[in-house]
């Protein structure tokens, strides 16, 4: 892990955006979360729920890592899924990431 501050774009609920700093490795949903954005993220970023999806920028989805099909069959649990969803936890912060831009999806809220 490096101690680079990497920028993350965070649009919460509200429509309000935020900008954030997060460290390489760490999950975007502890990133969000760490800054005080509300979500609910209930398993903690286990992929055990869909309470941390977001809807990743059109200009950064294809620069993710694909999702696996864990991660799939949990956006199945989600509301109002897109193809531009993705769970936050499973988003790992690493340079070529920085500047990611995502929007809080409905049944985040805390």
């Amino acid at each position: 892990m490096s101690d680079e501050i990497r920028k993350v774009h965070v649009i919460d609920q509200t429509g309000t955006p935020h900008e954030v700093d997060g460290l390489d490795g760490w999950r975007v949903m502890e990133i969000i979360r760490d800054n005080g954005i509300p979500i609910k993220a209930e398993c903690g970023g286990a992929c055990a729920c869909a309470t941390c999806h977001v809807y990743v920028d059109a200009d950064w989805l294809d620069r993710l890592v694909p999702a696996t099909d864990e991660e799939i069959e949990r956006l199945d649990e989600a509301f109002e899924v897109k193809p531009n969803s993705r769970l936050s936890c499973q988003i790992l912060m690493r340079p070529e990431f920085d500047g990611l831009r995502v929007r809080l999806a409905p049944g985040t809220e805390p």
